[in-house]
């Protein structure tokens, strides 16, 4: 079934948003195929700012209504305590919360923007997708990440070009709890390597240190300008450490 099928036959659909390039695509063409759709975004401390505005703008855009959920996630203390199946248990409760709010707005089809390359191994969230009945549109039309980005670019999208973005809770090492200040000082760093010009980078906690990954070919800028980037995180991390390998 194309994805105009599929919109022809699913008039009412509500699409859990996250405002990155799949889901940001998926809604550019529930909206371009006429459907009556409403975009739910969930706002958790494992969310940073600039994705909830990313998603307000390109739902603004698109003229589609979107509604935000905000969600205490570290209120569920199996989630806090970060455990290995931590991505599945987030996941499950964001869907959930969706769920819910989506019935209650009259909507019983439930989209993702899952695409032909996201991994179920590397993603363990994505087994709460089928548990919870979500549908993959993207992914069932074998429509791949590179293909998403050239059909945003084509469409105008400012997501085209949009990096992948793993959630705050990934940068903590799993089995170390997750706590609320860390995650905040994560974002904050982040956003001030990025203020420097780098536009993907990952700061990943350890016990008494912070390693910085950039893009391989970010590496060399980067040890370039430690003395610059030391600077500017001297107040949330003293130490830190630059992975020479890159991501």
């Amino acid at each position: 079934m194309s994805l105009k099928e599929f919109f022809e036959e699913n008039k009412k659909i509500a699409l859990a948003f996250s405002g990155g390039c799949d889901s940001a695509y998926l809604l550019y063409e529930v909206v371009r195929n006429n459907a009556d759709v409403t975009a739910y975004f969930v706002k958790t401390q494992f969310q940073p700012e600039f994705e909830l505005n990313d998603a307000v703008l390109l739902a603004k855009q698109l003229g589609a209504k979107l509604k935000i959920i905000n969600l205490d996630i570290l209120a569920n203390s199996e989630i806090a305590k970060n455990p290995c199946n931590r991505c599945y248990l987030c996941k499950s409760l964001i869907l959930s919360e969706i769920i819910k709010a989506a019935k209650k707005d009259g909507y019983n089809i439930i989209i993702d923007g899952t695409n032909a390359d996201d991994n179920p191994a590397e993603r363990p969230g994505m087994s709460a997708l089928a548990e919870l009945k979500i549908k993959s549109p993207l992914r069932d039309n074998n429509i791949s990440k590179r293909e998403i980005r050239e059909k945003s670019k084509n469409a105008g999208l400012f997501t085209w070009d949009k990096p992948a973005y793993a959630c705050l809770a990934t940068r903590i090492r799993s089995g170390k709890e997750i706590l609320a200040s860390d995650l905040v000082k994560i974002e904050q760093g982040e956003e001030m390597i990025k203020n420097l010009g780098f536009k993907d980078i990952r700061i990943r906690l350890s016990e008494d240190n912070a390693l910085l990954q950039f893009k391989k070919e970010d590496n060399k800028r980067a040890l370039s300008m430690e003395k610059i980037i030391s600077k500017e995180l001297k107040d949330l991390f003293p130490k830190f450490t630059i992975d020479t390998k890159g991501r």
